[in-house]
């Protein structure tokens, strides 16, 4: 009982486990000294922390008001169909076959491109042409106030977001502005420009497909519309409209008019043995056989001249007989070309279709989940937090300042690091002192800062020195040089 009151005197603390008396730490004890010390000139600066305080408060409202509101608006975009083809199905059978080999089946499919194209939708959202076609139409450059196409895009980089849920799929692309029609417009823009750029630059077989169809429809269009200008143009020069159907009626024309000649020869015959040559009826008949031998002349044609279409001014609307088989190859030769022409557009033009109905199957289809809307809520700026933080930041300032300061009093005069410094900021100060003019911000800002003599004797002496040693070196260098 003693020895604990002996102890207990002494102003030691007895440690209860091993029965060794311990002193109190003196580095405790020092650091609450500091901790008390720093404190107390907290304290006493007590008005310089509620001064900031204020003019913080005020000039950050001020700033925090004056920032314009930002919106955001938002369009979700359903994961897009992914495209399974012949690698994709084999795929499948593998992973249902083989369990183990799930991983490398995927890898597999990762190679064969065989998977959704919601990466694909990220890539395009981000490229440059469609960067660019907002830019063009919602003229960022003058809303961004940026004369350079590569800060515009940037600008719109640094307002756009676009993301993929990883587990959903979902794409998301967000526009902050600070007008709310705007920035829903340009979601609802992002999403106009991935359709149509997705469609002209898809690669997929039924495209490439759809282009040569479309270019060998083209060539046989001109190759069609050539062989029935050559068609036509035959029909119309040598009156050939159906040469088969023609040839049968001008055979049973002449034949027709082959039984009426013989018929009016034998009339004729009859009346010569009764009349004379002067006789009405007789020269009635014979003027009548002799317009029907011109008329089977003209049907019947020149033997002389078979070869050759009639190019003569003959006054007969109709090709002759003789010439029909010569005039017939020449139909059916343009005929059975112009008829091939149609038979080949017909079949393109159907596979063409077929071709533009695949292509828009393979093609992803962009399909919104949510559309963008016109945001009624601001997004930046915080104007609470905002103030918040730059007041705090404004404090914690005020401390390292005044800890500075402290610090830099507590350093003895003799120490040629403080007395370094004190050199610099009198040259600094009379420098200034001498280029400033005196009614000048900088000279009035010195006043303020050092209300008294801005140079002492002390320092016009040191800047004196200064410029000795400065003055020396410099007659030093040029008798070296």
């Amino acid at each position: 009982m003693e020895r604990k009151n002996e102890q207990l005197g002494t102003g030691r603390e007895p440690d209860l486990q091993s029965g060794i008396i311990v002193a109190p730490s003196n580095e405790l004890r020092a650091s609450h000294l500091r901790v008390i010390s720093r404190a107390r000139l907290f304290w006493n600066h007590r008005r310089l922390f509620g001064r900031v305080f204020l003019f913080t408060l005020v000039v950050s409202t001020a700033i925090a008001f004056m920032i314009a509101n930002r919106y955001q608006a938002t369009t979700q975009l359903m994961p897009p169909d992914s495209q399974s083809g012949a690698s994709t199905s084999l795929l499948s059978a593998l992973a249902a076959a083989r369990p183990g080999v799930g991983s490398l089946g995927g890898l597999a499919g990762d190679l064969l491109g065989a998977k959704n194209s919601g990466a694909l939708f990220v890539g395009v959202l981000g490229s440059r042409t469609v960067r660019d076609r907002l830019i063009e139409k919602f003229d960022l450059g003058r809303v961004y106030h940026t004369k350079k196409i590569e800060d515009t895009r940037d600008a719109l980089a640094a307002h756009t977001a676009v993301s993929e849920d990883r587990r959903s799929g979902i794409i998301s692309i967000s526009v902050t502005d600070k007008d709310p029609q705007r920035a829903a417009a340009m979601a609802q823009s992002y999403v106009e420009e991935l359709d149509r750029l997705v469609a002209q630059v898809s690669t997929s077989s039924a495209r490439r497909e759809r282009v040569f169809l479309e270019e060998r429809l083209h060539s046989v269009k001109q190759e069609l519309d050539s062989a029935a200008q050559k068609f036509s143009e035959f029909a119309s020069k040598n009156t050939a409209i159906d040469i088969p159907a023609q040839g049968k009626a001008m055979v049973e024309a002449a034949a027709r008019l082959q039984g009426e000649l013989i018929a009016a020869e034998s009339q004729l015959r009859g009346l010569q043995a009764i009349y004379t040559n002067e006789n009405v009826r007789v020269r009635a008949l014979q003027a009548r056989v002799a317009e029907l031998n011109s008329q089977l002349e003209k049907l019947g044609g020149d033997a002389a001249n078979t070869t050759t279409p009639d190019r003569s001014g003959s006054s007969s609307i109709y090709p002759s007989i003789r010439k029909l088989p010569l005039l017939g190859v020449q139909y059916a030769d343009l005929y059975r070309n112009t008829k091939i022409e149609e038979t080949v557009f017909e079949l393109l033009t159907q596979q063409y279709e077929l071709a533009k109905v695949q292509e828009a199957k393979e093609i992803p289809s962009v399909k919104v989940l949510d559309a963008a809307v016109v945001p009624t809520k601001k997004v930046f700026p915080h104007r609470l937090t905002l103030i918040f933080i730059t007041v705090c930041v404004c404090q914690i300032l005020v401390c390292l300042y005044l800890l500075a300061n402290r610090l830099w009093l507590d350093v003895e005069t003799t120490d040629p690091r403080k007395e370094f410094v004190l050199e610099v900021a009198a040259v600094v100060r009379m420098n200034f002192a001498r280029l400033a003019p005196e009614d000048s911000f900088v000279r009035r800002a010195m006043r303020r800062l050092w209300p008294s003599e801005p140079i002492t004797n002390l320092e016009q002496e040191i800047v004196d020195e200064s410029q000795e040693e400065h003055a020396e070196m410099s007659r030093s260098a040029r008798n070296s040089g």
